[in-house]
């Protein structure tokens, strides 16, 4: 298992996903799922609000092959931004890429529905293609569940995309957290060290201050640190840093400079290279895709 891996099953057993997901499929009535960058079999097996068309195409070994070569050519294409992408079957299904930083962790993924009213014959020419691909499977229970399959225009699915857009913001921020976080007892020092950074956030800490909050040498606290978090003290604090700045960019009130200064950084051209870094993107352009505009 890599460490993606680990980090998606995580942040998938987290609660702040659990609640969305929930939420989400209620109040569109569409599935989601948070995949990985490699998935090896359909997206919404299992899931709430999976269509029940293609739960039965998923207990074929032709059906699932041909999902996944569609998933594939989505997820290709999705790693530039939100992508929608429709099957031989005429449904459609939309992801959006989940990042820390730079990397790609997953994607978020929902759809399996038609853009328009299937139609009779839309459905001979689907029997047609499962013939073709040897599907063996009812063909009334086929029909009746092709037939009902949930209808959305593309506006509405682009707008169910972002949502999935600010909710892939929100779990990039979780993740970031859990990269953090230890399975293993910290020792006394690093947790000590820790609690200094944050509550010194907001001025120029070196690593001499540190190890000295912590009663430790230079040396031991920079080993103990790439031990227990996988990350060296200037990362350290950097993604604490801009962990915390994305907090603070929801609030409209505050200027990008003041969120800079705020958090320690003593250039606002410094603070933006980091965050680009680690976030993908520009504060400026993070803050308009996140905050969302008040209702008139």
């Amino acid at each position: 298992m890599n460490d993606n891996t680990a980090l998606l099953d995580a942040l998938t057993e987290s609660e702040i996903y659990r609640d969305y997901e929930h939420a989400y499929s209620e109040a569109t009535g569409l599935p989601v799922a948070l995949r990985g960058v490699k998935n090896w079999q359909p997206n919404f097996c299992g899931k709430r609000r999976e269509n029940p068309f293609c739960a039965l195409m998923a207990t074929t070994n032709a059906g699932c092959a041909a999902c996944l070569r569609m998933q594939e050519r989505m997820i290709e294409t999705a790693s530039s931004g939100p992508a929608l992408a429709k099957c031989h079957f005429g449904l459609t299904e939309v992801a959006v890429p989940l990042k820390l930083g730079q990397q790609i962790l997953g994607f978020l993924t929902t759809g399996q529905v038609f853009t328009q009213k299937p139609t009779r014959t839309q459905f001979q020419k689907a029997a047609l293609r499962m013939k073709r691909m040897n599907v063996k499977v009812d063909q009334t229970e086929m029909r009746n569940a092709y037939m009902a399959t949930r209808v959305m225009s593309r506006n509405q699915l682009v707008s169910a995309g972002r949502l999935l857009e600010i909710f892939a913001d929100h779990l990039a921020m979780k993740s970031n957290q859990i990269a953090m976080h230890q399975a293993n007892a910290e020792p006394v020092a690093v947790v000590r060290a820790k609690n200094y950074i944050r509550e010194h956030l907001h001025e120029d800490i070196s690593l001499a201050d540190v190890a000295a909050a912590a009663f430790t040498s230079t040396f031991y606290i920079c080993k103990l640190f790439k031990r227990h978090t996988a990350l060296n003290f200037t990362e350290y604090v950097s993604r604490i840093r801009i962990e915390r700045a994305r907090q603070l960019l929801a609030n409209p009130n505050l200027r990008v400079s003041e969120i800079a200064y705020e958090i320690g950084f003593q250039s606002l051209t410094h603070f933006n290279r980091v965050f680009r870094r680690l976030v993908g993107e520009s504060p400026t352009t993070y803050r308009e895709k996140s905050v969302l505009p008040l209702a008139a």
